[in-house]
């Protein structure tokens, strides 16, 4: 006899499967590299292989993707904000600032997630919520300076990891704000893949070389596995956003940034530094609070700061 798992509980163990698994696939990013793939190459042929197994899953489920023009134009401007710009720019941005500064990057969208949701009246002010974002980004910060002060990057790509929480933040709002109506988060996660892939791809006007390089077993194994973490990343990703909200979504990135750094650090090499370990007690004691604010009942109806998420969508 299966037990249903309470909502809180649900969508936290979501929130740290999928952030290690996002942890775990930037750091595929590195070894692709080492192993002759060119990054942008590698993201393509990982993200239609994903899109494709989502799609198979999604008919299997019979829970086909829609392709009017309300849900084309969802895909692509979806594809565009969450998959294209910023994987594009964590993908080459590896090379240069290693892995573990380019997964720890992915703790910066909360903050910029709650702040726009707020702008747009998409979520009530909590002071818990708050708090606990703030102390995330602030570990996030020590991050970046530490970085910054070090001196062993360039400062042109540094800047480019850190673009990348802000359109993962923008991609976030735009999905929650025009979900398609009636749809399903597994009809919506292929649509998403194959038009982040398909804006990719036309990269390849402007002389991007996207051939696959399959040229031993270990290159073939890695865009694979990609493709397995894309597929399953994304197919949890919709359900999450759908089961607790934009702004708790966003945290995934938070748990991704320690996962990411600890498998750089432990597996890959990388050096570790006083700021990264500061920082990564920062994001998790600010998922814990946020984690905390969400499993709480309903406050009663006009305490404002309090006041639980109008809706998802």
């Amino acid at each position: 006899m299966s037990v249903a798992l309470p909502r809180p509980v649900l969508a936290l163990g979501l929130l740290f499967i999928i952030g290690t698994l996002l942890g775990l696939a930037s750091n595929l990013v590195k070894l692709a590299g080492q192993a002759g793939w060119q990054p942008l190459a590698y993201l393509l042929w990982s993200l239609l292989g994903g899109g494709l197994l989502l799609l198979l899953l999604a008919w299997w489920r019979h829970e086909q993707p829609g392709l009017d023009r309300t849900r084309l134009c969802y895909y692509l401007a979806s594809g565009l904000l969450s998959i294209t710009v910023p994987n594009a720019l964590l993908f080459t941005s590896v090379a240069h600032v290693g892995a573990g500064f380019a997964s720890m990057c992915l703790a910066f969208p909360p903050l910029i997630t709650y702040l726009l949701a707020l702008a747009l009246r998409m979520e009530g002010l909590s002071r818990i919520r708050l708090l606990g974002i703030a102390i995330g980004m602030a570990g996030s910060l020590l991050l970046a300076l530490g970085k910054l002060h070090s001196g062993d990057s360039p400062a042109l790509w540094i800047l480019a990891a850190l673009c990348v929480p802000l359109m993962l933040a923008l991609g976030n709002i735009y999905r929650a704000r025009y979900w398609p109506e009636g749809a399903s988060p597994l009809s919506l996660a292929p649509g998403m893949l194959l038009g982040g892939a398909l804006l990719l791809g036309a990269g390849a006007a402007f002389g991007v070389d996207f051939r696959p390089h399959l040229a031993s077993a270990t290159s073939v194994g890695l865009v694979l596995l990609q493709m397995l973490l894309f597929a399953a990343v994304y197919a949890l990703f919709f359900i999450l956003q759908n089961l607790a909200g934009t702004v708790f979504l966003s945290q995934i990135g938070s748990v991704a940034a320690i996962s990411g750094a600890a498998i750089a650090v432990g597996l890959l090499g990388e050096q570790g530094s006083l700021s990264m370990l500061l920082a990564a007690l920062c994001v998790v004691v600010g998922v814990l609070l946020v984690a905390w604010r969400g499993a709480q009942p309903p406050k009663p109806a006009g305490d404002d700061l309090e006041s639980e998420e109008p809706g998802n969508r």
